[in-house]
C-alpha cells in the first residue's frame, strides 16, 4: 500500500466523524464520532512513520499518546453524560445549553 492509499483512509475516517460531530443530536454518538476522528489522526502518525522522510517510531509514539489521550477523553466524557442524563434524564446535546441556568 501507498501514503496515498492511508491518506484516504484517513481523510474519510475524518470527515465521517467530523458530519458526525457537526449533525448529530445525541451525546454518545457525537462521542463516538470524536473518538473516530482521533483514529484518523492516529493512521496518519503511523503512515507518516513508515513512508516519511525520516522513518521511525515517532509517529507510533505520538499514536500511542493519542490513544491514550482519547481513552481519558472517552472516560470523562461519558462520566459527565451520566451525570447530565442522571440530572435531565436525556443525552441530547440540545439540552446541555439549559446547564448554563
Amino acid at each position: 500500500m501507498t501514503l496515498s492509499a492511508y491518506l484516504a483512509l484517513a481523510l474519510i475516517l475524518f470527515c465521517i466523524g467530523l458530519y458526525g460531530a457537526l449533525t448529530k443530536r445525541n451525546t454518545v454518538i457525537v462521542l463516538i464520532c470524536i473518538e473516530l476522528m482521533l483514529n484518523a489522526v492516529n493512521i496518519n502518525f503511523v503512515a507518516f512513520a513508515k513512508y516519511g522522510a525520516h522513518p521511525g517510531v515517532r509517529g507510533h509514539v505520538f499514536a500511542l499518546f493519542a490513544i491514550a489521550v482519547a481513552a481519558a477523553e472517552a472516560a470523562v466524557g461519558l462520566a459527565a453524560l451520566i451525570a447530565f442524563y442522571r440530572s435531565r434524564k436525556t443525552v441530547q446535546v440540545d439540552e446541555a445549553n439549559s446547564l448554563k441556568h
